[in-house]
């Protein structure tokens, strides 16, 4: 029970200023004309004044409240280093021991687990949702068990008491780290870049690791290269990538013996690999509306080299024309047919047949060079159903499809064949089915050929082919110019054709037999394309080596998909059938691991602010003191808890200091008084 006095004036402030005036003025008055009665006079003014303050004495019963102490506990993936999970758990329970046998305290024990994304240790947020559930008036201590890499200082609260840190770490600890410091996102194919990486150490560092360490690098899988770096200089890697597409690139720093982690030893990049200015020969066998249509959609291509070879005046024309006028300059065939023609990416033949310009050791020769990896393109007319038809020349061995010498001068519509909805050259064409007509086709026999498009009486229209390490594709028919016109409405002229060169040219997204995987977090999408009905299971290799299967469904026309969570961070290897492929799940090194050394920097400001302190558990867990609000409250081998005081008010009384009756009889005495002793002169 306490007490205290309180006033509830019964006249507002400024009226009984004003008539406090008033009475000093007579009480005044009637000293300065020396009434005897003066004082008597003041003594009843200043009862009744102090009877209209309304004064009343408060009592209050009181029940006394426990002080909070909060122990934050630092379960985050750096904490499970080395032994710091077993030295955490067992001086959280000494801890909690003394705290809980402290009188008249309370212990709330709050887990700090990793953060969401990546986000690492978000201690912060958890203190300020714990501090928002307690009444700040009866914390009297926080406590945090952690190796001191706190990542969201930035929402650090306003403490209402000490902050104590009892770091996991070691004297002896040490560690080694990889960091890539920069790497491009594309790369051209067949030319060096670099790499710029660095190698750091922290912490006690053994004196045999000081100097060099060796560092691995893999792509794709592939067997890796070694090299040796210095540590704490930075380096720059020379790196070639061989395909285009996606290339994932391993770098790792094998474990040193005593290190606290080998997860910072390793980082995973992703590079794109590009062509550089993609090469390409037109051959056009005579000008027609649709050789301007191929050239239009090469020369919109700014990564396109094209050279164009066009036969405007075939040699058995007669019409008297000076040889001296027929060119200014002579094509250089043979450069380009003999010695140069590695150096180009495709090769396109629109309606060309033979007329002695290329000799048939030209075209043998790029016969040899579809077999050796390139490609070629042939767009047919009329020509190709002729006795001069390109097919029947050394090129011939390599073609996908063989003229019937038929021509069909009738309109059709292309179609999309039931294996060309499966391909990704014509799977998924703008506005399938509702194209306008063509007007004439070459009819061929496809042999081994893939046909992707029917025309006339569903005969062959597009029809594609491997030979050998190249490709090779066959159009029969000259009028794809007709859709670029918008003939009876068009089509996707430009995105068929766009599609084809880049198939021929090897582009890895338009690759019909291909398996490659998409990250998000931890979980991946897996994805499988082929021109088959079935696929086998997947078989996926985590960065552990242990293996999972997983079957695989078909979510639309040639294209099959699985998801998997992987257990772990790292590089993961995927199988499937005869295709093969890598993917680096999650960051190669996450944040938790960017730094493992124990250390008090993060937090020391926030510790200051209410003079707390910072131990090593390995020296022992400090002693409990208590200590009075804005006094030093950590010192050497202990801690302090600051007591609030606080208390729950159950229930109030007030009593009036003077009732009405007392300040009647108070004032009416005084009064009295006054006037007697002024009669009596």
């Amino acid at each position: 029970m306490t007490g205290h006095v309180l006033f509830d004036p019964l006249l507002p402030l400024w009226a009984l200023g004003l008539l406090a005036a008033l009475a000093l003025v007579f009480v005044g008055w009637a000293f300065w004309r020396r009434l005897s009665g003066w004082a008597f006079r003041g003594l009843a003014a200043l009862v009744i004044l102090a009877a209209l303050a309304g004064p009343v004495l408060q009592r209050e019963n009181r029940a006394p409240l426990s002080d909070i102490v909060l122990m934050l506990e630092d379960q985050s993936a750096s904490q499970r280093l080395a032994d710091r999970a077993a030295t955490t758990e067992t001086a959280a329970e000494a801890l909690a021991a003394r705290i809980t046998a402290r009188p008249n305290t309370e212990l709330r024990r709050i887990t700090v687990p990793d953060g969401a994304e990546n986000a690492g240790t978000e201690m912060m947020t958890a203190l300020s949702e714990a501090l928002a559930e307690e009444p700040r008036a009866r914390i009297a201590g926080i406590f945090a068990l952690s190796d001191g890499h706190v990542h969201d200082m930035t929402r650090a609260p306003d403490l209402p008491a000490p902050l104590h840190l009892l770091h996991t770490g070691r004297e002896t600890d040490w560690d080694r780290r990889l960091t890539v410091t920069g790497a491009p996102a594309f790369a051209i194919l067949d030319e060096e870049i670099r790499l710029t990486l660095r190698i750091e150490d922290s912490g006690a560092v053994p004196a045999s690791e000081t100097g060099t360490a060796p560092l691995e690098i893999s792509i794709d899988g592939a067997p890796p290269q070694r090299f040796d770096l210095r540590v704490g200089v930075t380096a720059e890697l020379p790196l070639t990538l061989t395909h285009g597409g996606r290339n994932v690139i391993q770098i790792t720093v094998p474990t040193a013996p005593g290190e606290l982690t080998d997860r910072n030893n390793s980082a995973v990049v992703q590079i794109n690999g590009v062509r550089d200015r993609l090469r390409v020969l037109l051959v056009s066998g005579e000008p027609h509306p649709g050789g301007r249509t191929w050239r239009n959609l090469l020369k919109s291509d700014a990564s396109v080299d094209l050279v164009h070879f066009t036969i405007l005046r075939p040699p058995e024309k007669q019409d008297g024309v000076p040889v001296s006028e027929l060119s200014l300059i002579a094509f250089p065939t043979r450069e380009l047919f003999m010695d140069k023609i590695e150096d180009f990416d495709l090769i396109i033949f629109d309606r060309y047949q033979r007329r002695g310009i290329l000799p048939s050791l030209y075209l043998e020769n790029v016969a040899m060079y579809v077999q050796t990896g390139g490609a070629v393109l042939v767009a047919a007319g009329p020509d190709f159903a002729s006795a001069d038809s390109i097919f029947r020349s050394p090129l011939g061995e390599v073609l996908p499809a063989r003229p019937t010498a038929r021509v069909i001068d009738a309109p059709f519509a292309p179609k999309v064949s039931d294996l060309g909805a499966r391909h990704p050259v014509t799977n998924d064409l703008p506005q399938d089915g509702d194209w306008g007509r063509w007007l004439r086709q070459i009819e061929v026999d496809p042999g081994a050929g893939n046909v992707l498009m029917t025309g006339h009486d569903d005969l062959p229209l597009l029809v594609l082919e491997r030979v050998g390490e190249g490709r090779v594709a066959l159009l029969a028919s000259d009028h794809a110019w007709l859709w670029a016109r918008g003939y009876e409405g068009g089509g996707p002229q430009l995105e068929l054709l766009r599609r084809l060169a880049h198939w021929m040219m090897g582009e890895p997204d338009l690759e019909e037999e291909a398996l490659w995987a998409e990250a998000t977090g931890r979980t991946m999408r897996i994805i499988r394309r082929s021109l088959s009905d079935t696929v086998g299971d997947v078989t996926i290799t985590t960065p552990s080596g242990t293996t999972e299967t997983r079957p695989m469904q078909e979510t639309r026309p040639g294209q099959f998909e699985t998801r998997y969570t992987g257990p772990e961070i790292g590089l993961y290897r995927l199988a499937n059938d005869d295709h093969e492929a890598v993917i680096g799940l999650g960051p190669a090194a996450p944040r938790e691991f960017e730094r493992t050394i124990a250390t008090d920097t993060v937090l020391a400001p926030l510790i200051e602010t209410r003079q707390g302190g910072s131990f090593a558990l390995e020296d022992g867990l400090p002693t409990l003191r208590a200590v009075r609000e804005g006094r030093p409250a950590a010192g050497r081998g202990w801690m302090g808890i600051t007591p609030r005081g606080a208390f729950e008010t159950l229930d109030i009384a007030r009593t009036a200091l003077l009732p009405p009756w007392l300040t009647l009889l108070m004032s009416a005495s005084l009064i009295l008084l006054g006037w007697l002793r002024e009669g009596r002169r």
